[in-house]
């Protein structure tokens, strides 16, 4: 089966203006969808998580990177999470607060420090993988497992352009 090109993907409009007559239709336009999407999911799972867990999704992710990556320090976890550093700031302070995470010293940089899961955290954790499967299973049920791969392909080529475009500046 091939594959058609991203911008065969794209809604097609009957006649598309150029130039300064250009107008963005929202519901049509890629980056807004993608935020819908990635938010009605995220809501929908931070529901969860803070029901059950008493979590807040910046601070499950933090925990999840941190259970795959070993100890990071806030800026490494920034980077991996693509959020802000204030966001990140405050979920680590709550997850040290409930002792779910410990700070270590950085040895590669005394200013900073490393964040890791304690005990109690990665006992949460593993309370949660099960349920964050769970909703991971839900979301893409009835969807060809093609597919699923196909999707998770294109995600990371946006992701990975959003990346080139944000170090080069505005876009062309």
């Amino acid at each position: 089966m091939q594959m058609k090109p991203a911008n065969e993907l794209l809604p097609q409009h009957n006649s598309m203006p150029s130039g300064a007559d250009q107008r963005l239709r929202l519901r049509d336009y890629l980056p807004y969808r993608l935020s819908v999407a990635a938010n009605a999911v995220s809501q929908l799972i931070a529901r969860a998580y803070k029901e059950q867990f008493g979590l807040t999704v910046p601070q499950w992710r933090l925990m999840a990177v941190l259970a795959d990556e070993g100890p990071l320090t806030q800026q490494a976890l920034c980077g991996l999470t693509i959020m802000d550093k204030v966001t990140v700031m405050r979920a680590a302070h709550g997850l040290v607060h409930r002792r779910l995470v410990k700070r270590l010293p950085n040895f590669q940089d005394s200013r900073s420090h490393r964040l890791i899961l304690t005990v109690s955290g990665k006992d949460l954790y593993g309370k949660i993988v099960p349920l964050a499967l769970d909703y991971e299973s839900q979301l893409v049920a009835g969807i060809k497992a093609s597919e699923i791969a196909r999707l998770d392909q294109l995600l990371r080529q946006i992701e990975h352009a959003a990346t080139t475009v944000a170090m080069a500046g505005s876009p062309r």
